[in-house]
C-alpha cells in the first residue's frame, strides 16, 4: 500500500523551540529530516505533508515558523506552491530542499518567494546552517550560487542575451526539463500529477514560446539543452 502524507504525532514542542513544515512526497526522506531536526535544542517538526494540498490544511491549523519543501511533487508545481503560500501567508519564509540542481531552479524558486535553496546531497550540517540561517531574516543559497546570482546582476546583458527558456512558467520549465530527459507525455504526467492533456497543452505552449515547429524539433531542443546544463564547464562533474 502506497504511504500516505499523513505520518505519527510528532514530538511536543519544547518552549522556544521554532517550528518546521515538512513538505516533500517520499515519506523516508521527511522522516529523515525529521530525525534531525527534533534532536535540535532550538526546532521542531510540528507537521508533514506529502503534497502542497496537505500542507495547505496542515498550514490551516497549525502555527509554522518555517516551511522545509521540495519542489517536485505531486499535484500543483512546487514552484506555484511557494508563490500560494506568499499570498495565503505573507512573510512565512520557506527553504526548498530539492534533488535538482541549484544552478538550474535556485533563481526561480527564490523569484517565486522563496528564502532559500538547498540541495538534498548538502548533507545534515548545511541544511541545520540554512534553516537557522534563514529563521534569523537572511537568505541562503550556497556560496557558488550567491556568486553566480552576483554575477547576473552586476554583469551587463546585451540587448536580446535573455534566454528564451526565461519565458518558460514554472510548469512549463518542468515539463521542459522531463522532454530533455527523454520522457514522454503520459510519464510526465504521471511525475507531475496533470492529465495527458494538460501536458500536451503546456507542450504547445512550449513549442509556441521557443519558436520551434514541431514535436521533434521540441525533443531535440530540450534534449540539447539538458545536454548543455549537464556539460558545463563551470560546474562540478
Amino acid at each position: 500500500m502506497k504511504p500516505t502524507g499523513k505520518s505519527s504525532k510528532p514530538p511536543a514542542p519544547a518552549a522556544g523551540r521554532q517550528k518546521i513544515l515538512l513538505v516533500d512526497d517520499h515519506p523516508f526522506m521527511r522522516a529523515g529530516l525529521a530525525q534531525l531536526i527534533n534532536k535540535q535544542a532550538d526546532l521542531v517538526v510540528c507537521g508533514e505533508a506529502g503534497s502542497p494540498a496537505e500542507a495547505a490544511g496542515v498550514l490551516a491549523k497549525t502555527g509554522v515558523d518555517l516551511v522545509l519543501s521540495d519542489i517536485t511533487m505531486p499535484g500543483r508545481s512546487g514552484l506555484e506552491f511557494i508563490k500560494d503560500l506568499q499570498a495565503v501567508h505573507p512573510g512565512l519564509p520557506v527553504l526548498v530542499v530539492s534533488m535538482h540542481d541549484e544552478m538550474i531552479y535556485a533563481e526561480r524558486a527564490l523569484r517565486a518567494g522563496a528564502r532559500g535553496y538547498i540541495m538534498k546531497e548538502a548533507g545534515g550540517e548545511n541544511l541545520l546552517a540554512a534553516i537557522r540561517q534563514i529563521l534569523a531574516g537572511q537568505v541562503y543559497v550556497s556560496p557558488k550560487m550567491s556568486a553566480k546570482i552576483l554575477d547576473n546582476l552586476s554583469a551587463p546583458k546585451p540587448r536580446g542575451s535573455v534566454s528564451p527558456i526565461e519565458r518558460l512558467t514554472n510548469r512549463e520549465f518542468e515539463v521542459f526539463q522531463l522532454i530533455g530527459h527523454g520522457k514522454g507525455t503520459r510519464e510526465i504526467a504521471r511525475q507531475l500529477g496533470l492529465s495527458p492533456k494538460t501536458v500536451d497543452v503546456h507542450r504547445g505552449h512550449i513549442k509556441e514560446k521557443l519558436a520551434l515547429g514541431d514535436a521533434t524539433a521540441l525533443v531535440r531542443y530540450a534534449v540539447r539543452w539538458v545536454e548543455t546544463q549537464s556539460h558545463d564547464p563551470g560546474r562540478p562533474a
